[in-house]
């Protein structure tokens, strides 16, 4: 072979160096952002256990917050940004909406729900996670089911489908229920622990983590009627096809790992800091399907029918 003469060379290398600006140049949405300011923003919890919460060291962990992270790894590879920054955000369950629309936030690690109405507002990766609202009372109440809550004081988290679903079915049953709203999921639990509601509704798998970190976790029982069956996803902005194929085949590519069952296991069957509980939840049959056969699909229908 011959050698490459010196003007060829550098035609070459000026060809390269257009096609790479002009790769650059076509990113849009959040992809041009991160690319341009070489930092990304994660929306996080601050107790919602195991999902997204602060441990005894103010880090943000938890099973959604290490699926993003795998987001962010792939998304290095994709930008070409091996030192891509990561800042985490805290937002709430009312917040966390708006910080996403307004670009404060760029993808909503926590535990949100996907449905066909936040769907109008926000885009959701594949399905992380499938969960049903139930009740959780002290069983020295006697409450057992919602017709039990007859004229009590429930306690939901704002900004939740639980806060809407519970509102509605109040108003559907004629529970005469005073329903109490608090700020965020640690608030919801004290407020029943402390006798100012007689029973919180939220999802089954965060009372199963609030139960397990009490002072007294005998003290708690959860409802043994689901109220719902809704998916979890990782949220971002709607309108940004790229940017959600990106986040898609990042998390597509972990389901499809060995590392999944791992993650899995870290958070849901194995002591998590910072006190060591463990929730012994083993991975539901409709969750390990949805994992092998991906969807961000938010009508609950389509998980109903998984066995």
């Amino acid at each position: 072979m011959k050698p490459l003469r010196l003007p060829v060379i550098l035609a070459c290398a000026a060809f390269a160096g257009l096609a790479f600006q002009a790769s650059a140049q076509e990113l849009t949405g959040t992809l041009a952002k991160i690319k341009r300011t070489n930092t990304i923003t994660l929306g996080v919890r601050d107790g919602s256990v195991p999902f997204s919460y602060l441990d005894d060291k103010q880090h943000y962990i938890g099973y959604s917050v290490d699926l993003c992270m795998r987001v962010v790894d792939g998304l290095k590879k994709q930008l070409a940004l091996p030192n891509l920054k990561v800042a985490m955000n805290p937002v709430t369950s009312a917040n966390r909406i708006p910080l996403m629309a307004n670009g404060t936030i760029d993808l909503e690690c926590g535990s949100t729900t996907n449905n066909l109405e936040r769907q109008q507002q926000a885009a959701f990766a594949p399905t992380m996670f499938i969960i049903s609202a139930r009740l959780m009372s002290k069983k020295s109440s006697g409450i057992i089911s919602l017709a039990d809550m007859k004229g009590k004081t429930l306690v939901v988290t704002a900004g939740t489908t639980t806060q809407k679903l519970m509102t509605m079915l109040n108003q559907e049953r004629g529970l005469g229920m005073n329903i109490v709203v608090a700020k965020d999921h640690p608030e919801s639990f004290l407020m029943l622990e402390t006798g100012r509601a007689a029973a919180e509704a939220n999802d089954d798998i965060l009372l199963a983590a609030q139960i397990a970190g009490s002072k007294n976790p005998g003290d708690y029982q959860t409802s043994p009627e689901a109220l719902s069956v809704e998916p979890y996803g990782i949220m971002m902005r709607r309108g940004d096809p790229a940017f959600k194929q990106a986040v898609d085949t990042a998390l597509k590519r972990v389901y499809r790992s060995e590392e999944f069952e791992k993650i899995y296991a870290r958070w849901f069957l194995q002591p998590i800091p910072p006190r060591g509980i463990n929730l012994h939840f083993p991975m539901p049959a409709a969750l390990r399907a949805v994992i092998a056969n991906p969807t961000d699909s938010g009508d609950p229908a389509a998980y109903r029918t998984i066995k």
